[in-house]
């Protein structure tokens, strides 16, 4: 993996191998990234299901959709 290096004062760019701590730095990151969206994927799906769970309850209780749409929004 290489990174580059630009000079905004004269336009110049260089091309750097990266060391083995910045690899190492990116792949925590890249693993930190995934596990976070696995923990926001399973919130997520965890919401919309407590949000079915909830809407069975009060049609169960007598609630049309139209009623039940309107209390959710």
């Amino acid at each position: 993996m290489d990174k580059v290096i630009v000079d905004c004062s004269t336009g110049e760019t260089t091309v750097v191998p990266l060391t083995a701590e910045e690899i190492a730095e990116l792949e925590a990151a890249a693993a930190k990234a995934e596990a976070d969206r696995q923990v926001a994927e399973a919130e997520a799906q965890a919401r919309a299901e407590a949000k079915a769970n909830a809407e069975a309850k009060l049609a169960a209780l007598g609630l049309t959709a139209e009623e039940i749409a309107a209390l959710t929004k």
